[in-house]
């Protein structure tokens, strides 16, 4: 059973990580009513270029350098297309196992990782406007 698990997902898209000890730790509000992403004249938002770096730190290994997938992890950029915010951090926090064919493959769980739970909505923000098409591959510029 993993360590950390979802207690609650939405209420204005508002997560809580609780340990086994029954501790909780606040997920930062995401409101499903706004574009989790902000770009101007091709230029992202200090939020959006955290998540690309965070994602390149955590995911990228596995997922792809620009959330295009890998032979053995998914396309994160289709992937934030069917889930809601609330499985994303479901996910994120829990990991999840996967049975494909012959092949089983594991999504190990980041929810005790503090460069990953604490950017949540950044890594989310960052994956929406790569699959939404509103920035492409690589190092995403920033609005200063």
């Amino acid at each position: 059973m993993p360590k950390y698990v979802v207690l609650s997902a939405l209420l204005c898209a508002t997560a809580s990580v609780a340990s086994a000890d029954g501790k909780t730790a606040d997920l930062p509000a995401l409101d499903p009513q706004t574009n989790p992403y902000n770009i101007r004249d091709g230029k992202v938002d200090f939020e959006t270029y955290n998540g690309y770096r965070r994602y390149g730190g955590a995911c990228a290994r596995c997922h792809g350098p620009s959330g295009t997938g890998s032979s053995f992890a998914p396309a994160l950029m289709d992937s934030v297309e069917q889930l809601d915010y609330a499985e994303f951090v479901n996910v994120v926090v829990n990991g999840k196992n996967i049975e494909s064919g012959s092949r089983n493959r594991v999504m190990p769980a980041f929810g005790t990782n503090p460069n990953v739970i604490q950017h949540i909505n950044d890594i989310w923000g960052y994956l929406q406007a790569r699959a939404d098409g509103a920035i492409g591959p690589g190092r995403p510029e920033r609005i200063r």
